[in-house]
């Protein structure tokens, strides 16, 4: 088979790939500098790119966190635990996460980019790389963990930064804790909204079952290196 003879230098043209390259490597830094949003006047910032440390988080069993800190975010460190916030939080918020999944090419369905957003403690929202990856409904990023499916999949590829913002209202429980009106949570992923809906119990791999107290924020160790930044909350207003 005769060889392909190139219209332009060998040099040129990997020249040319090189240029490529590194314009979409900067066009998803640029992206993701847009979603680092502020937290608003009245938020309590739970981490961001000025902590160093994890001072304000600590293992479930109240020891310090040993999640890895660089740059701007904090990373799961498999088998060192979850971690959850000192302060605990209600009845009734408004949480923004920023989270980045790793590529795992070679995992599949839950092993693939598993960690999740505990909201008080109680009620996971699933955080799971679902770009292209099926798995069971209601175990799918963005939903309320078996209990609230999403409605559509706003995943973006792994090794990008996406966002979470969270409505929160918890159920309201009579003086013997029975529910009395469930809670609601709205989650608007990457700017789309992907779960809207009611809820009375709590997900799995719950801390305690103490619905409408104040809660913390936790955030899972599911054996996969998952970032997170900017995290903060904000009292909804009533």
């Amino acid at each position: 088979m005769r060889a392909l003879k190139l219209s332009a230098p060998v040099g040129v043209l990997l020249s040319l790939a090189s240029l490529i390259a590194w314009c979409g490597s900067a066009a998803l830094a640029d992206e993701s500098k847009d979603l680092f949003k502020p937290p608003p006047k009245g938020a309590t910032v739970l981490f961001n790119a000025k902590d160093k440390d994890l001072s304000g988080w600590t293992t479930l069993d109240g020891k310090p966190a040993e999640w890895k800190v660089e740059d701007d975010y904090m990373e799961v460190a498999p088998g060192k635990s979850h971690i959850r916030t000192k302060g605990t939080f209600g009845p009734d918020f408004q949480l923004h996460v920023e989270f980045w999944i790793p590529l795992m090419a070679d995992k599949k369905d839950q092993a693939r980019g598993n960690s999740g957003v505990y909201l008080q403690g109680r009620y996971e929202i699933q955080v799971l790389d679902s770009y292209m990856n099926e798995t069971y409904k209601g175990g799918e990023c963005g939903a309320l963990y078996l209990l609230i499916p999403t409605t559509k999949n706003a995943c973006k590829p792994p090794e990008q930064w996406q966002t979470y913002d969270i409505t929160f209202r918890a159920p309201r429980v009579d003086d013997a804790g029975k529910v009395k009106e469930k809670g609601h949570v709205t989650v608007v992923q990457n700017g789309e909204k992907v779960t809207d809906g009611d809820f009375d119990k709590v997900t799995g791999g719950n801390l305690d079952e103490k619905l409408g107290e104040p809660g913390c924020i936790f955030l899972q160790d599911h054996g996969c290196k998952v970032r997170y930044r900017n995290i903060w909350i904000k009292p909804s207003e009533k």
